[in-house]
């Protein structure tokens, strides 16, 4: 029989072990494991959850940066909410691999009639690899390059980069473009912010830990 007491006698075992089973709740307290699922379920309301993976366990301070993103971006939103996803312009880099692949032609074979078909394996990843910088809004890719080997990727090259898109945006954007990258080294660099100014981009902050504010993240 369903009591008040027993009622809070589940709800306290599961408030001091929030991961205990119910099948241990049943044999603590001598109630059948249906009575014990049909008040944590029924009675109590509650249900048991697997833990959400994070990225990153964030602090105080990370948690407000998040906020004041969120806040600012709603900010342009407000502003101007026809033109939005029209101005936004994002941007990441990503490794290409070389790939020197056998064609359908060249991995034929001769075998007798009803014989099966030889198999071919996929391609794995060479050691050869590029970095490609890809910029894109809503409608398509807007510039992409690819880093000249040996180099890397700092401050003056990030911001010859701003320069091509400024010549490639200038004929699509008519708006001032809103600007979205991630927080790499070469990204909030001060002679980049410098740039972007210049260049009249309104740039968006992206908070450490934040990939959920880079599309291809």
């Amino acid at each position: 029989m369903t009591t008040p007491e027993i009622i809070d006698q589940i709800h306290k075992l599961i408030l001091e072990d929030c991961r205990i089973s119910a099948k241990s709740i049943a044999e603590q307290l001598g109630v059948s494991h249906e009575q014990d699922g049909s008040i944590i379920h029924e009675d109590l309301d509650m249900e048991k959850l697997s833990a959400k993976w994070v990225l990153k366990c964030l602090n105080t301070d990370q948690k407000s940066r998040r906020c004041q993103s969120s806040e600012q971006l709603l900010e342009f939103f407000q502003c101007i909410p026809n033109d939005f996803l029209s101005r936004m312009v994002t941007m990441d880099e990503t490794w290409l691999y070389h790939y020197d692949p056998e064609t359908k032609q060249q991995s034929m074979e001769w075998w007798h009639s009803g014989s099966p078909s030889p198999k071919k394996f996929r391609v794995q990843k060479s050691a050869g690899k590029i970095l490609a910088s890809i910029f894109w809004d809503q409608d398509s890719v807007l510039l992409i390059d690819y880093l000249p080997k040996g180099q890397t990727i700092n401050t003056e090259y990030f911001s010859s980069l701003l320069v091509q898109l400024k010549d490639v945006s200038k004929k699509k954007h008519h708006g001032k473009v809103l600007f979205l990258h991630d927080n790499a080294t070469a990204h909030r660099a001060l002679a980049t912010h410098k740039k972007l100014a210049y260049l009249g981009f309104q740039c968006h902050d992206h908070p450490p830990y934040f990939p959920d504010l880079a599309q291809l993240d």
